[in-house]
């Protein structure tokens, strides 16, 4: 069966030796792959092809993997299901008739039907864990710096990290060994080893959970659905009787922390995609009187709904008389997730939760309301906002299909998420 997986199948070899010889790794599609096409799930770049690669692709082609091609996606990274592409949904392999996740679904479908071995995604809100839980797989969303956002085609660049998608925690921990460390291209990247930390993720993949303190987070338990609070538990309870242990803990700002991330990406979104106006980017043409309109004609043209509504509302949010009403805010009640998170992994070695609050909705069933998908990132987003790493491994499943446990450490503490989950996948 195809899930519309792929955007574009063509096949880019890597070197003969390396740690991922033999491997295949697609990649999601707005990393810049040379000669190859990075359209971003949009009209607006159905024609662009970069004439570079990202430094995540030099290094799985240096690493000796295969790319059997440019994964699908919601547009430009705007969406939590995989519908709002201008190439068509994707299919969820775990769940007949229902969502992959998204941004990066078309990543995590390709692992769970197996298609490709790995893959990799980008997680500005969830979009790597999301796809990860509701296709029954395994996704890592490293700490802000420890992967190069170079090559990545921004949408929230305060926010966003490019990350892995794999059928178990060991083999995503291989591939993150691969894409992170420093990279002359992006300043905002820094090396693990300043923080204290390492890049053998892979041998953390033990298992060994003696001894482990869980913190749970009352406020992204409460209110998720029965079924997957029901499988959370059960998880929960896995982890305890291989030797941890856990105890609540509370953080009470990320009952806003939704309104603040979507204020903070909408905004930086509005900026990121003014480039977009058919002279530098996009859908271009023969330029006759106002130019306004003609910049204007292009991004109808170019832009799919949901796109334009998030830079719509990130203009709106950035436009004098409300930038201090709503952009500054943000940041405040940003810095209060973030001083939350700090405090609850003063007494925990992890934090745990459900990754997604609902198992994978029905296709079609948000695109009506906005509101609904914005609401089912309430369990990631908050991680983003605190620039901090997580994971979500397979928790089990409903009648609706798989749920995800996230696990959520502190910074540059990779390892201790990675041996944590690998207890379960």
């Amino acid at each position: 069966m195809s899930y519309n997986a792929y955007i574009t199948t063509k096949s880019i070899e890597g070197e003969e030796d390396g740690p991922l010889a033999g491997r295949s790794v697609a990649v999601k599609d707005n990393i810049s792959t040379e000669g190859v096409p990075t359209t971003c799930g949009s009209e607006m770049l159905a024609n662009y092809v970069p004439p570079y690669d990202a430094t995540v692709v030099e290094r799985l082609k240096d690493a000796g993997a295969t790319i059997p091609g440019k994964t699908n996606m919601d547009e430009f990274g705007m969406g939590t299901t995989t519908e709002t592409s201008a190439f068509g949904p994707t299919e969820n392999p775990a769940a007949e008739g229902r969502v992959p996740g998204g941004s990066s679904g078309g990543s995590a479908a390709a692992v769970a039907a197996g298609e490709t071995d790995m893959a990799l995604g980008s997680d500005t809100g969830g979009s790597i864990r999301c796809p990860a839980a509701f296709c029954g797989v395994v996704g890592i969303k490293p700490t802000y710096g420890l992967v190069s956002r170079y090559g990545l085609v921004a949408y929230a660049n305060s926010l966003e990290q490019i990350g892995p998608i794999a059928p178990s925690v060991e083999e995503a921990a291989e591939l993150l060994e691969v894409i992170a460390g420093p990279d002359q291209h992006d300043s905002t990247t820094r090396d693990a080893r300043e923080a204290g930390s390492d890049y053998d993720f892979a041998a953390a993949a033990d298992g060994d959970v003696e001894g482990l303190d869980i913190g749970i987070p009352t406020e992204l338990v409460e209110g998720a659905d029965e079924g997957v609070v029901e499988t959370f538990w059960d998880a929960i309870e896995e982890l305890e009787a291989q030797g941890a242990s856990y105890h609540e803990v509370d953080l009470p700002s990320v009952e806003h922390a939704v309104e603040a991330y979507y204020v903070i990406a909408m905004s930086e979104a509005s900026s990121n995609l003014a480039r977009f106006d058919g002279v530098r980017y996009g859908r271009g043409g023969e330029y006759e009187g106002n130019w306004n309109e003609e910049f204007a004609k292009s991004r109808e043209e170019g832009f799919g709904e949901e796109v334009k509504r998030r830079v719509l509302l990130g203009t709106y949010a950035l436009s004098a008389g409300y930038h201090d009403k709503y952009y500054k805010k943000a940041q405040d009640a940003r810095a209060w997730v973030k001083r939350d998170f700090d405090e609850a992994l003063d007494e925990a070695d992890v934090l745990a939760s459900p990754t997604m609050p609902v198992p994978p909705m029905k296709m079609g069933e948000s695109l009506d309301d906005p509101m609904q998908m914005y609401l089912a990132d309430c369990n990631t987003t908050p991680v983003n906002l605190a620039n901090l790493p997580a994971i979500s491994v397979p928790a089990g499943e409903t009648e609706e299909g798989p749920v995800g446990l996230q696990l959520i450490g502190p910074a540059f503490g990779e390892k201790e998420i990675i041996r944590a989950g690998s207890a379960l996948a």
